[in-house]
């Protein structure tokens, strides 16, 4: 098996290169915190798993019973104005990685800590997950995008009960509001995650990205640009040497081997 791991501040680096997978796991116990410095080495490690071609998926998950119970709280009073207006470039990381990223919860996801799952493309919950912003009870706001894309979710009602009473979402309701992608029993969270890896490998490299980044673009644009964007990225696609094998695989009645190109 070709297995690599990289241990930086307060999580790690896990390369599994048979199943085309990085993980970023935090290991900060036992809340799993994240730390000023913390913020911006994860956003390196996102984007050198990007770049990295073992990897096909990227897997932002804990160790131990809590996902997270949000940031190193005085790290706040510590940072400069300038420094912390920067905090949602560094969370927004997984959105601006080309490749599908996957977060897996468990327990306390709080603060950062779901902000930078919010910034994610699937959030696969375990029940017992607990959801929230609570940056009110410390006299702030979410910094790190957190009130905005929950917004783009759930819309501005539950999301300002959320924000302004600092209020705690479940798994159950985390799933039927469409905050979470899949919620799973707790025993079941690696396997869940692990099949959804593989189930996203199988799938063309150059499709997967394309359609993440449309996603992502045409999130706050108007129903007539969403159109036109995705008929561009349609029309690229229609010359890829991907679709091709795609369309000769169905036809064939045999697997796809995609290449990415």
């Amino acid at each position: 098996m070709s297995h690599t791991t990289e241990t930086l501040d307060g999580f790690r680096i896990e390369i599994d290169a048979d199943a085309q997978r990085g993980d970023i796991v935090l290991d900060r116990g036992p809340f799993n915190t994240i730390s000023m410095e913390q913020r911006d080495a994860l956003r390196l490690a996102f984007e050198q798993l990007d770049a990295d071609a073992r990897v096909r998926v990227i897997v932002l998950r804990a160790e131990g019973e809590h996902f997270s119970s949000g940031g190193y709280i005085m790290g706040f009073l510590e940072a400069s104005p300038e420094h912390v207006s920067h905090l949602a470039w560094n969370i927004a990381a997984p959105a601006r990685a080309r490749k599908p990223v996957i977060a897996a919860n468990r327990g306390y996801t709080f603060g950062v800590g779901f902000e930078i799952s919010l910034a994610c493309d699937f959030r696969l919950v375990s029940e017992t997950v607990e959801y929230a912003l609570p940056e009110q009870k410390l006299g702030q706001i979410p910094g790190s995008g957190g009130s905005a894309r929950l917004q783009k979710i759930v819309g501005i009602t539950r999301t300002k009960d959320i924000v302004m009473r600092s209020k705690r979402i479940k798994a159950q309701q985390a799933y039927d509001w469409g905050i979470a992608t899949e919620l799973v029993a707790d025993s079941e969270l690696e396997a869940a995650t692990a099949a959804l890896v593989r189930e996203l490998v199988g799938f063309s490299p150059l499709a997967q990205r394309t359609a993440k980044k449309l996603l992502n673009d045409t999130e706050d644009a108007s129903l007539s640009t969403a159109i036109e964007l995705e008929g561009h990225c349609y029309s690229r696609l229609r010359s890829s040497d991907d679709f091709r094998e795609g369309v000769e695989a169905f036809h064939a009645k045999r697997k796809p081997n995609f290449q990415g190109s």
